[in-house]
């Protein structure tokens, strides 16, 4: 048995233990646990083959209530010392893969200062908002076969572009390649119809930070009438860690004002709102801080929503906020609202940009508020642009 120390202040304390899957040079993929600088074999440390699995799918298929049971029990084995030494890896001694199966994959469009910016890009002349936005929370499917592990090198996509001068489309790599700054939740246990915003915690098991890329030029051509298609199926990035919701009571704020009123599905009698803060880094400088607790919608609200309507949900799916950005330019969680349109260029040292280009990388972090002052990391989400693929 072995005392796993962590460093003080460190955002993978004893109140997060977020759930990868990890590998070793002796080990085959398997669920741990992250606590410190070091990842926890749950395989080894409780003893259950739920964790002997490539994916976290079947633990989370196991319900609420013994997510509870395996956190007491590993929370004691921890403070009392009683981890094998086995169990422990060094968190630079192993290799993190996607930590779940993904099941089904929806994207919202849940920031009003986002909704807004774009809006005001694309339609200069008219509402920012269009009608239904403060009636429903707006999102679209998306493609779950490209959501990748962080670390996943990005090929710039391929598709049809056409500026407003031009007669014709032209076809090629994406020339505004962008991000979406977003959070990410995760189904535990599965529903044949509709979850209401108070049975949100029986059915989401945790979440994980998201970087939903974006080739603005391909959706601007595409997106009318039936919405985003090429422009994002290209690849969506998440975390390795994904945080257990039961890790973020003290993160749970309120949103914003919500007015007028939405219908009665979508009410909630305690918010799930969260006050989460991210961090953008491009090329390494930190360009954005985008604020999750400024979302107009919960996530509580959006799987209401998505469900509403008698749409099943499965161990696995994904649903993820949209781009998080706040009042501020400094808050602006996608590179189209930071540079606005390209006209403002961010600077990264001794460079500018506008969209991304080749060999870029761009990273980002967040982390919550935890008991007793704690903070709770969920890590980060990496990624760096390689060329398009050619045929």
């Amino acid at each position: 048995m072995t005392h796993i120390d962590v460093p003080f202040n460190s955002e993978f304390g004893i109140d997060n233990l977020p759930y990868g899957i990890f590998s070793t040079g002796t080990t085959d993929k398997r669920v741990g646990v992250r606590l410190g600088n070091n990842v926890v074999d749950l395989v080894q440390a409780l003893h259950d083959d739920v964790f002997d699995h490539a994916s976290l799918n079947p633990f989370m298929a196991q319900g609420r209530a013994r997510w509870i049971e395996v956190r007491t029990t590993l929370t004691e084995a921890v403070t009392t010392d009683s981890v094998p030494t086995d169990a422990i890896h060094p968190l630079d001694t192993v290799t993190m893969h996607m930590p779940f199966d993904v099941a089904d994959y929806v994207d919202f469009y849940a920031s009003e200062h986002h909704a807004t910016n774009l809006g005001r890009l694309f339609r200069p002349d008219a509402e920012p908002l269009l009608p239904n936005w403060k009636h429903l929370p707006v999102g679209y499917h998306g493609r779950s076969g490209t959501v990748v592990v962080s670390g996943t090198d990005i090929a710039r996509p391929n598709g049809q572009r056409k500026a407003p001068d031009q007669a014709m489309p032209s076809f090629g790599p994406s020339t505004r390649l962008d991000i979406e700054a977003e959070m990410g939740f995760v189904v535990g246990i599965p529903s044949n119809g509709p979850i209401t915003p108070d049975r949100f915690a029986e059915h989401v098991f945790g979440a994980v930070v998201v970087n939903d890329w974006s080739a603005r030029d391909i959706q601007a051509w595409e997106y009318v009438p039936l919405g985003p298609n090429l422009g994002k199926s290209f690849a969506t990035s998440i975390s390795p860690w994904v945080v257990p919701l039961l890790a973020l009571e003290s993160a749970r704020t309120i949103t914003p004002i919500q007015e007028p009123q939405p219908l009665e599905y979508l009410r909630e009698t305690q918010s799930w709102a969260l006050d989460i803060d991210l961090t953008v880094s491009w090329n390494g400088h930190d360009v954005s801080y985008p604020p999750y607790r400024e979302m107009y919608w919960s996530p509580a609200q959006m799987l209401a929503h998505q469900t509403i309507n008698g749409a099943t949900s499965r161990t696995g799916d994904l649903f993820a906020s949209g781009t998080i950005s706040g009042p501020e330019k400094h808050q602006r969680g996608a590179f189209i609202e930071l540079t606005w349109g390209g006209a403002e260029p961010a600077i990264l040292g001794d460079e500018t940009r506008t969209f991304l280009e080749d060999g870029d990388e761009v990273v980002i972090a967040a982390n919550a508020p935890g008991p007793n002052g704690t903070r709770i990391g969920f890590g980060d989400v990496r990624g760096r642009i390689v060329p398009a693929k050619k045929d």
